[in-house]
């Protein structure tokens, strides 16, 4: 915990972390950004797909549109602070010298993605209004 709340402050603060560990390869460094970049990316088409819910299927039951779009923004938003807390977290290992950190994350979006597309599958199929 005390880890977690150390890479917090570097979020708003990054320029710190120079002062942990040597300067890595640029090439590592930009890679990671554009590894940052694609999860924030992940999150905006969540919680744009949760929106979209929302507003386009008028004609699911209520219960079923917010909890799928509630479903959906839930995931972007844990996606985009996960990003930054993983972006953090790659650049302090490689400043060190250590291995990259694993993550259950990917697996875990993976597995809630794919129970809202069933959920959405089973909405779409018996969850109109009569």
């Amino acid at each position: 915990m005390i880890e977690f709340a150390r890479n917090v402050r570097l979020w708003f603060v990054p320029e710190r972390i120079r002062e942990d560990g040597g300067t890595p390869d640029y090439r590592f460094s930009l890679a990671n950004e554009r590894t940052f970049l694609a999860w924030l990316r992940t999150s905006l088409a969540l919680i744009g797909g949760g929106f979209a819910v929302d507003q386009f299927l008028p004609d699911l039951r209520w219960a079923w549109r917010v909890g799928l779009a509630l479903g959906l923004l839930a995931a972007g938003v844990l996606c985009a602070l996960r990003s930054v807390n993983h972006w953090i977290r790659c650049e302090r290992a490689m400043r060190r010298g250590e291995d990259l950190p694993v993550s259950r994350f990917p697996a875990l979006l993976g597995i809630g993605v794919a129970l809202v597309a069933v959920a959405m599958v089973v909405a779409v199929l018996v969850g109109w209004e009569a």
